[in-house]
């Protein structure tokens, strides 16, 4: 069986590279939030939800760099 492939044009291409910017940005907000949290001794519970979030949008940039990236088998 054929894989599909899909082709994705360049202004959705454009706007997936624009939204993985911005959540890239958002990502190292989060770290930069919860060093400081660490660092102040924040409440854990407080630190434990900021990592879930940052984890989140980690899993939200895989995506998008799947779909930017295609898988390719040698």
């Amino acid at each position: 069986m054929d894989q599909l492939t899909v082709v994705i044009s360049e202004q959705e291409q454009a706007e997936i590279r624009l939204e993985f910017a911005r959540l890239k940005q958002d990502h190292a907000d989060f770290d930069a939030a919860i060093e400081a949290m660490i660092a102040t001794a924040c409440d854990p519970l407080r630190i434990q939800r900021m990592k879930k979030k940052k984890l989140a949008l980690k899993d939200r940039l895989q995506e998008l760099e799947d779909r930017i990236i295609p898988d390719i088998i040698a």
